[in-house]
């Protein structure tokens, strides 16, 4: 990571990093995990990636327009790549993932491990992807958080009481 910010949204703080030219990184409590103490830190660098994702956040947005450098195996890039070309407000089974990327039915673990993987939480929608059985599984922003995403992009149905 050669530069990065933290921001604001309505699901708590988001790192957003990058190379200077590309976004390398997007994810939940970057200040947790210690980022806010690292060198680098440019907070005007991304005022696109926080427009888009501010429009996304107030269901203005249903996709987005930014460069992305993530970069991992070649299977994991393919997996992230069929995750970019998820539409908003569906969801896809990891069986039905593994079966775009051309995964045996034997791969379908190593097709969540891509998914879990993923370095660009929100822009590469992970929070997509669910059990076969539509049940929500490991987001690595956290359950309550995939559920926020889904329930933001009309997928699920906002919960009526509280669960403190």
């Amino acid at each position: 990571m050669d530069i990065y910010t933290t921001i604001d949204s309505p699901l708590g703080e988001i790192l957003l990093a990058g190379d200077g030219t590309a976004l390398t990184r997007v994810s939940f409590d970057g200040a947790a995990s210690g980022a806010g103490t690292r060198p680098g830190r440019e907070p005007g660098a991304f005022a696109e990636v926080e427009r888009q994702l501010g429009e996304y956040f107030a269901g203005e947005r249903t996709s987005f327009d930014l460069p992305l450098g993530a970069r991992g195996t070649a299977f994991q890039e393919r997996v992230w790549a069929e995750l970019a070309g998820l539409p908003y407000g569906t969801t896809i089974s990891y069986g039905a993932l593994a079966a775009r990327v051309g995964a045996p039915a034997d791969r379908i673990r190593a097709v969540g491990a891509a998914v879990g993987a993923n370095p660009l939480l929100v822009l590469l929608p992970c929070h997509r992807v669910v059990a076969a059985d539509g049940a929500l599984t490991g987001y690595a922003g956290g359950l309550e958080r995939k559920r926020a995403l889904l329930t933001l992009e009309g997928v699920l149905q906002p919960q009526l009481w509280s669960t403190l």
